[in-house]
Formats: C-alpha cells, sequence, structure tokens
C-alpha cells in the first residue's frame, strides 16, 4: 500500500457542520493541518450529503421545499441511457456550484503548502440504504440499480479527487459510510459478504488514496481487512470495541493503512463532561492495550491522524460546541505530539 496521507497526530475533521455561514466553516475547517470542505445542510439542503451524492443519479426525485430525497424506478429507466453516454464526463460527476457552493469556494482557496487535503463523498452502502424506492424500499437491495449505484459512485470519487489534487499532490478522500454498521444486522436484506463482494470492486476503481469514514459501530474485521488506505472512525464512543481488534488493526498499520482517531466529542453535554487531560487519557488507554498486543508504538503514532469524534448538527449552542472541539483536537494533538514524536 502506497500512500500520500501524512500521519503524525496530524489534525482534520468530518465534513458535515452545524454552520449556516459558509466563510465560518471554511475559516474552521482550514484551521486544522488537512482541511477538508463543509458540508452545510443547515445552511441549504443542496449541501446536504446525501442529496449531493445524488446529483446526476438517475431516478433521483429530488424536492427542496420538503426537504425530501426519493427515487423512482421509472425515472431511472428514462435517464439511465444518457447517465451512460456520458460516463466518461468529468463535469457530469463533479460536485456543481448549486449542489456545493462551499465545495467551490474551497477549491478557489490555496492550499497546496498543506500537508495534505480532504474530500467526501457519501458511500453506496449508506446511500443505497437510505434512498427508497415509490415502494418504500431501499435502492440497494434492487439487482438493477445497485451495481450501476457501485460504478457511478466510484467515478464521482475520482473525479472528485483528480480536482482536489490539482490543488494538493496529497490529496485524499473519505467514503462516508454510515450504513456499514447495519449490514451485519438480520433485518438488513444485505449481507456480509454480498458487501464484501461489492465493496472490494467498488474500492478496486477508486483511485489511491482512499479510506472509509464511520461514526458507528460494524464489524471492525470486516472494515479492516478492506484494501482501504484510511479508517476514520468514532473512537471516543468505540474505544473498547475498537481496541478489541488488535490483530485486524495491526495488519491494518503493518500494510500502510492510516487511522485517524476521533477522539473529541461534539455534542455538547458529552463535551463539557471532557477537558483535554481526560480525553488524552483514553485515547493513550487505547493506544496502550494495542501496544501490549504487538503493535509498534512508533509506527501506530506515524500512521495516526486526530480528529473529533463525529459531525454534529443538533447542538443548542449550533456550531459554537464543533468549534470548541476543533480547537481542542488541535491542542491534544501538539501535546501529544511533544510527548511521542522523536
Amino acid at each position: 500500500m502506497d500512500t500520500k496521507i501524512p500521519g503524525q497526530l496530524l489534525t482534520t475533521a468530518m465534513a458535515v457542520m452545524p454552520h449556516t455561514d459558509v466563510a465560518r466553516a471554511l475559516e474552521t475547517a482550514m484551521s486544522l493541518d488537512v482541511p477538508f470542505w463543509p458540508q452545510l445542510p443547515n445552511y441549504s439542503y443542496y449541501e446536504d450529503m446525501y442529496v449531493q451524492a445524488a446529483e446526476h443519479f438517475p431516478g433521483i426525485v429530488l424536492d427542496l421545499a420538503k426537504r425530501t430525497l426519493r427515487f423512482s424506478m421509472d425515472k431511472f429507466a428514462a435517464e439511465l441511457e444518457e447517465a451512460l453516454l456520458r460516463f466518461d464526463d468529468p463535469t457530469f460527476f463533479d460536485v456543481s456550484e448549486t449542489y456545493s457552493a462551499v465545495y467551490h469556494r474551497f477549491l478557489a482557496l490555496d492550499t497546496a503548502d498543506r500537508p495534505a487535503i480532504r474530500g467526501q463523498l457519501e458511500g453506496p452502502i449508506s446511500f443505497g440504504f437510505n434512498i427508497l424506492d415509490q415502494d418504500e424500499r431501499p435502492i440497494l437491495f434492487d439487482d438493477t440499480v445497485r451495481p450501476f449505484m457501485f460504478d457511478f459512485m466510484a467515478q464521482r470519487i475520482n473525479v472528485q479527487l483528480a480536482r482536489l489534487q490539482k490543488r494538493n499532490p496529497n490529496a485524499f478522500m473519505f467514503v462516508d459510510e454510515p450504513g456499514l454498521q447495519f449490514l451485519f444486522s438480520a433485518l438488513s436484506g444485505y449481507g456480509d459478504l454480498k458487501a464484501k463482494g461489492d465493496l472490494d470492486q467498488f474500492f478496486a476503481q477508486i483511485n489511491r488514496p482512499r479510506g472509509i469514514h464511520l461514526c458507528g459501530n460494524p464489524d471492525w474485521d470486516f472494515l479492516l481487512n478492506l484494501d482501504l488506505d484510511v479508517l476514520s472512525l468514532d473512537v471516543y464512543t468505540n474505544a473498547e470495541i475498537f481496541a478489541s481488534y488488535a490483530p485486524a488493526i495491526r495488519k491494518f498499520i503493518n500494510r500502510g493503512g492510516l487511522i485517524v482517531w476521533g477522539i473529541v466529542p461534539t455534542g455538547s453535554e458529552a463535551f463539557e463532561r471532557e477537558d483535554l487531560l481526560s480525553l488524552i487519557q483514553r485515547l493513550e488507554k487505547i493506544w496502550e492495550v494495542l501496544w501490549a498486543k504487538g503493535i509498534d508504538r512508533d509506527q501506530l503514532i506515524a500512521r495516526a491522524m486526530l480528529s473529533p469524534a463525529t459531525c454534529c448538527l443538533v447542538n443548542p449552542d449550533k456550531e459554537r460546541t464543533v468549534e470548541r472541539a476543533f480547537t481542542a483536537i488541535k491542542e491534544i494533538a501538539q501535546l501529544l505530539r511533544d510527548k511521542y514524536r522523536p
């Protein structure tokens, strides 16, 4: 695995932010070592991560007034041929200015001197689970739509990555996949073996560097054994469970994988319960478990980034706690770099 994603406890964050002020959101994102373009659903429904992924997807029924995103099989059949004819057209797959004013303002910034920059797109598993057809059925379960959906999303990710790499050669992408935690539920209707095959083929189509971000608790063995360059997770919530997968984590790091440790909570109640010391202790406790199980300390640090634990749109103080979490992760990163880096 050959990746240009920098580790060494640099900072980044999840893209979904509660801001309604684009300039303030961009300033906050740019305050981290590895900035990203924010997704601001409170600013516009177009900025919702599912809506952005749905741009030009045949069959989509978008209602801005009601803030709903649905799917019609009849519309899919009518629009599929045009989509296939434009499969080699990058403008068809990039995020337009209509669907994200924030993305295009980010691209206009000078980010060439940053260690890296990052983009993101909603992944096919989560997209397929959440978009319902005319019969209230997730489109992930449709054998006609699903293969096209995987190919379509892979193309969208590659086009965005190429655009970002023109601004910074170390750009990389998160495939946001909160739906992965539901794959292993008996109710999902889409099993892990089918998902593994689909995701292997999906990632084989995506240019490196490539990775997954999710805040939930999936089967970590499943995830760590996918052909990824980076895994971003909420370790604040899932610390003990994740640490129990030391063999898979060691294998992932040994082949060059990088882990983004999401350690600062962004929910206002959880944030107020913590301080820098308690969060550092929580993170170091996980690391110490992994070091005791044979993971090399220096290698883990070299292949680590730090971030807030999750996105958060529901705080009563709107963007205030999220911005405080961004400040906290920068301070934690500096303290840990002083301690662990040679």
